[in-house]
């Protein structure tokens, strides 16, 4: 599900290039298509994540909430993607934003689908060249059908028999701040892995076996597993870990966002260890 900088050179340069997607977002930031356009992998095509790969974000829903399959499948198509053809995708740095085209593609159907590790600096960090400016390819003639990944929708996850990850920062899983979505702290009995953990200073994914080290309070005795985050976008990384270490495991979409906007969700703060719950009205 890895390809290095060095295959997507030599597949770029083959009979069947694969389609390249750039999703450059970082959280907070709004010029993803502006630091594309100065530099990307000669060929690929912006991914805006906000408003290609999730639905309209709301209360009841979350900010990024997955888009419907006919949305999704007129964005891949424009984009180039077709059904013969492999995708690789990558963002600006550590696969983050990446992760969730990476998953979003899979749970739609589509086979290869492979994260450029590194990232975009990997790539300029081994020589190879970067273009300016847009790309326009040809349509692509994708079909998505969603329901190739496992999904939770927050029902699910209020009674989830397994083990559930929280992919956020330790300081908003303890419920120390909250700088975004509207109560502080976690889904009770949810185990705090931070998705940032997943990659090393480079931003390139750790070896299998240390992601299964990092990942067994979780897979043992054979757990289910689920992940969620804020929005379900470092979630899709975590989902995207675990598969390297391999495993399966669910994502909940709505995430934080969803669940703390429901006032009859039970939270809890402090470590997993020693949480206080507050429950839901």
């Amino acid at each position: 599900m890895l390809i290095t900088v060095d295959e997507l050179a030599a597949a770029l340069a083959g009979p069947v290039p694969p389609a390249v997607l750039d999703v450059r977002w970082v959280l907070g930031r709004t010029d993803g298509r502006e630091r594309y356009a100065e530099a990307h992998i000669p060929g690929a095509v912006y991914v805006d994540l906000d408003a290609e790969l999730s639905g309209p974000p709301s209360a009841a829903e979350g900010r990024h909430p997955l888009p419907t399959e006919a949305a999704l499948q007129e964005a891949a198509r424009r984009w180039g993607v077709r059904a013969d053809r492999p995708v690789v995708v990558y963002d600006g740095g550590g696969n983050y934003a990446a992760a969730r085209a990476w998953w979003l593609l899979r749970h739609g159907g589509l086979a290869d689908v492979r994260i450029l590790d590194g990232a975009l600096p990997a790539w300029i960090a081994a020589g190879h060249a970067t273009a300016a400016g847009e790309e326009t390819p040809e349509p692509g003639d994708v079909e998505i059908r969603f329901g190739a990944l496992p999904v939770l929708g927050i029902d699910d996850v209020a009674g989830f028999e397994g083990a559930l990850i929280d992919a956020r920062a330790p300081e908003r899983y303890r419920g120390e701040t909250e700088p975004i979505d509207p109560v502080a702290g976690h889904i009770p009995g949810a185990l705090n892995l931070p998705s940032t953990g997943n990659v090393d200073e480079r931003g390139f994914f750790h070896a299998p076996e240390t992601l299964r080290a990092r990942f067994e309070p979780a897979a043992a005795h054979d757990a289910r597993i689920a992940a969620y985050c804020g929005s379900g976008v470092f979630a899709s990384h975590a989902v995207a870990a675990l598969a390297i270490a391999g495993h399966e495991a669910a994502l909940y979409p709505g995430s934080w966002s969803q669940w703390s906007n429901d006032p009859s969700r039970p939270v809890a703060t402090g470590d997993a260890d020693d949480e206080r719950i507050t429950p839901g009205v």
